[in-house]
C-alpha cells in the first residue's frame, strides 16, 4: 500500500470540483499526423481515434479550416458529450480531469510519420526498423514507402511556411528523430522561424552526431525527452537492444552542456518492468548528474509485441514481485521526498494520472 502523506501536494481538478463545463482544447488546438497520412484532433489515436482526413489526398490547410469532421468532433466537446472519444482510454477522461479553453487554431502539431528507429526494445518492437532511400536500392517497395514519407514531411512543412502563429511541433511518438532519415529530412528543411517551437523525445543515441546539423531547432527546443529504461550497463543494454552503456552517457553529457546554453526542458523517460524497477532511485540519481528537470516514471504497458508481458507487468496484484516492487517504491518516493530532489513524476505507476512532486 502506498502511503498516502506522499498525495498530500497533487490534485486533480475535476468539472465537478471547479463547477464549470467539462472542455477539452485537443480537438481545437492539436493536429497529429501518422505515417500513412492520416490526420487526428487528439495527441493520440486511441484516444480518439476517428481520422479528420488524409495529408496524401488533401492540403494541411484544407484539413484544417474546411473540414466538417473536425467540426463534430468539437461540437462533441462542446456539448459535453465526448461521443467520439475513447473513454476507457484518454487518460484525461478517465481522471476526470479538466482542459480549460477553446483556443481558435493549431497549437500543437504531432508527427508520427516515420517507425524508423536505431534501436529493439522488447517492450515496443519485434524488429529494428529502418527505412531509407540507399540501404537496400533492390527493395522498390521500401524506396517507394521512403519517398511517400519524404512527400509528407514535404507537405508539412510547406504548411509551416504560411503558418507564423506560434506552434509547438511534437517529434518521436512512434520512431526515433535522430535515427529516422525522414525525421531528419524534416528537421533540416523546417522554416528556421522563432515561431516553431519543439518537443523531441529521443533514445539520444545519435544526438551528438545529429544535433549540429539542426542548430534552428536545438535553438528552438523547448522539451528533450530521452526514454532510458536501465540506471546501469547490464539493465539498459539488456532492455535497450541496441543501445550502449558508454555512448548514451556521452550523449547525456552533451545534452546537459546545450541545456545550460539553450534552456530547454530536459526530461528522463524511464519504464518501470519487473527487469528494472530496483532501479528506480538510480535513475533519479543519474537524472541528478546530468541536470534534468524531471524524471518521469511509467509503468509498462502491453503494444501487443512482447511476448513476455505477463511476467514483466510488476503491477499485476497477483504477480509474484508485486509486493516488493510496492516496498521499494515507498522507500524510494521517501528519500526522494527527504533529499528535497527538484521532482518526479509517476503518472501511471501507482493510480490514473497520479504525480509526485517536491515542494520546490
Amino acid at each position: 500500500m502506498i502511503n498516502e502523506r506522499l498525495f498530500e501536494h497533487y490534485k486533480i481538478d475535476t468539472a465537478k470540483d471547479l463547477k464549470i463545463p467539462k472542455r477539452c482544447p485537443r480537438p481545437f488546438d492539436t493536429l497529429l499526423i501518422d505515417k500513412k497520412g492520416s490526420c487526428y484532433a487528439c495527441e493520440c489515436t486511441s484516444w480518439l481515434p476517428q481520422s479528420i482526413g488524409n495529408l496524401q489526398i488533401k492540403t494541411l490547410h484544407q484539413i484544417i479550416n474546411r473540414n466538417d469532421m473536425r467540426e463534430h468532433l468539437q461540437g462533441s466537446i462542446t456539448d459535453g458529450s465526448y461521443r467520439y472519444c475513447n473513454e476507457h482510454q484518454c487518460s484525461y477522461i478517465k481522471a476526470g480531469a479538466v482542459l480549460h479553453g477553446q483556443p481558435e487554431r493549431i497549437q500543437h502539431l504531432r508527427l508520427a510519420i516515420d517507425d524508423s528507429c536505431n534501436l529493439r526494445c522488447p517492450s515496443c518492437r519485434k524488429q529494428m526498423l529502418f527505412l531509407s532511400n540507399s540501404e537496400d536500392p533492390e527493395d522498390v517497395n521500401r524506396i517507394a514507402e521512403y519517398e511517400r514519407r519524404k512527400k509528407l514531411a514535404d507537405k508539412i512543412n510547406d504548411w509551416l511556411e504560411g503558418y507564423y502563429y506560434p506552434l509547438q511541433v511534437h517529434i518521436g511518438s512512434d520512431g526515433d528523430p535522430f535515427a529516422s532519415h525522414i525525421y531528419r529530412y524534416f528537421m533540416e528543411h523546417t522554416p528556421k522561424r522563432d515561431n516553431i517551437k519543439y518537443s523531441i523525445l529521443t533514445n539520444a543515441l545519435m544526438f551528438e552526431s545529429f544535433h549540429t546539423r539542426v542548430p534552428h531547432v536545438i535553438k528552438n527546443l523547448q522539451e528533450l525527452g530521452v526514454s532510458i529504461d536501465g540506471a546501469s550497463k547490464e539493465t539498459y543494454e539488456k532492455l535497450r537492444l541496441g543501445g550502449n552503456w558508454e555512448k548514451i552517457n556521452r550523449n547525456l553529457q552533451c545534452i546537459s552542456e546545450l541545456k545550460q546554453k539553450h534552456n530547454f526542458r530536459f526530461i528522463l523517460h524511464f519504464v518501470v518492468q519487473k527487469e528494472n524497477y530496483h532501479e528506480m532511485e538510480k535513475i533519479i540519481d543519474l537524472g541528478e548528474q546530468y541536470g534534468a528537470d524531471r524524471v518521469w516514471l511509467n509503468k509498462i504497458e502491453d503494444w501487443g509485441v512482447m511476448k513476455n508481458f505477463d511476467e514483466q507487468n510488476i503491477f499485476t496484484p497477483t504477480h509474484p514481485d508485486n509486493i516488493d516492487y510496492n516496498l521499494y517504491l515507498n522507500q524510494v518516493i521517501q528519500r526522494i521526498w527527504k533529499r528535497n530532489d527538484r521532482f518526479i513524476e509517476c503518472p501511471t505507476l501507482i493510480s490514473e494520472e497520479v504525480r509526485y512532486r517536491n515542494k520546490n
